[in-house]
C-alpha cells in the first residue's frame, strides 16, 4: 500500500528572486516517469519538504499546460521557509501532492474575467492566469488587477511586463501609497478602493481574488456592491492548511475542510462559513 505520507523527491531546476523575501522555485521529479506521469488542475496545492526542516504548504504556481515541471512561490516567514531560501539549483526538495479542488475552468469559458491579486497572492491566480492565456480563445476578456505594498514587492515582475505588452489582457497594477518610487508608472493606492476607482462589468463576469485576507474581505465586499453574485466570485483560503489530507484538522471551519473542501470557494460557500472574513 503507497504511504500517502511519503514524499516524492524533486531537484530544483531554476530559482527566479522576485522581492527580498520572495522566491519562485522550478521543481523536476527525480522520477522520469513521475514527471511524465504527474497532473495537476489550477489551484490545487502540494506539501514541500526539506529532510531534518519540515514540511509547508504552498499552491502550485505554474499552469497544467506547462508539462515537465511544477513552480512555487515561497515568503520568508519562518523555519521551514528560511531553509528553502537557502538552497540552490540541483537541491532536493520532498512533494507530495497534488491535493485539494481547483478553479472551475470548464465553467469560466466564455466568460470575462477579472482577477484581482494582492501581494504574493497573485501565485494561485498565477496558475489559472497561465492556463487561461494558454488558452485564450475559450476567454471572453482578461482584466488582471494586481498590488502590493511597494513597487520592491511585486512578484513576477518579468511577467507583469509580458502581460502589459499583450493586447489581450488589461493589467492594472498599484502599489500602496508611500511604496511607489521615482520610476513608478502604476496607480497609488489599496487594491479594494482602486478597484472601486475602475469599471467592472458584472455582466457574464467572473471575478477571482487572493491575497491577504483582510483585502479579501474588501474586494468581496467591493464587488458585491457592483452587482457580482456570490457565485460570481471565487478565492482562495490556503492559508489554513496544513496536512493536506483532512487528518491534523487545523484547516476545519464549520462542514468544510479547507484541504480537501477547497481551497478554491466561491463566496457562496464562504458566505455560510462561520466568522471566516
Amino acid at each position: 500500500m503507497e504511504n500517502i505520507y511519503q514524499p516524492h523527491i524533486m531537484i530544483i531546476d531554476d530559482i527566479t528572486v522576485e522581492t527580498p523575501d520572495v522566491k519562485t522555485f522550478r521543481l523536476k521529479f527525480q522520477d522520469s516517469k513521475l514527471e511524465s506521469d504527474f497532473t495537476f488542475k489550477a489551484g490545487q496545492f502540494g506539501q514541500y519538504s526539506l529532510f531534518g526542516e519540515g514540511e509547508a504548504t504552498f499552491c502550485i504556481a505554474s499552469s497544467p499546460t506547462r508539462k515537465g515541471y511544477i513552480e512555487c512561490t515561497v515568503k520568508r516567514a519562518g523555519k521551514v521557509t528560511n531553509a528553502m531560501h537557502k538552497l540552490d539549483v540541483g537541491d532536493p526538495i520532498g512533494f507530495r501532492g497534488p491535493y485539494g479542488n481547483w478553479f472551475p475552468i470548464d465553467q469560466l469559458k466564455g466568460k470575462d474575467l477579472i482577477f484581482i491579486g494582492g501581494g504574493i497572492g497573485l501565485a494561485p491566480l498565477r496558475s489559472l492566469i497561465r492556463n487561461c492565456l494558454d488558452l485564450r480563445e475559450d476567454f471572453g476578456k482578461i482584466t488582471i488587477l494586481y498590488g502590493s505594498r511597494s513597487v520592491a514587492d511585486l512578484v513576477y515582475k518579468q511577467e507583469l511586463k509580458e502581460w502589459e505588452n499583450r493586447g489581450d489582457i488589461n493589467l492594472i497594477q498599484t502599489v500602496d501609497p508611500g511604496g511607489e518610487d521615482s520610476d513608478w508608472k502604476g496607480l497609488t493606492g489599496f487594491v479594494p478602493l482602486v478597484m472601486r476607482d475602475i469599471y467592472l462589468s458584472s455582466d457574464n463576469s467572473v471575478a477571482l481574488t487572493c491575497g491577504p485576507p483582510i483585502m479579501i474581505k474588501f474586494v468581496i465586499q467591493g464587488l458585491d456592491s457592483m452587482g457580482f453574485s456570490p457565485t460570481q466570485i471565487i478565492t482562495t483560503l490556503e492559508m489554513k492548511m496544513k496536512c493536506g489530507l483532512g487528518k491534523c484538522g487545523r484547516c476545519n471551519i464549520g462542514k468544510y475542510y479547507v484541504c480537501k473542501d477547497g481551497p478554491v470557494f466561491t463566496y457562496a460557500q464562504i458566505y455560510e462559513l462561520p466568522n471566516e472574513f
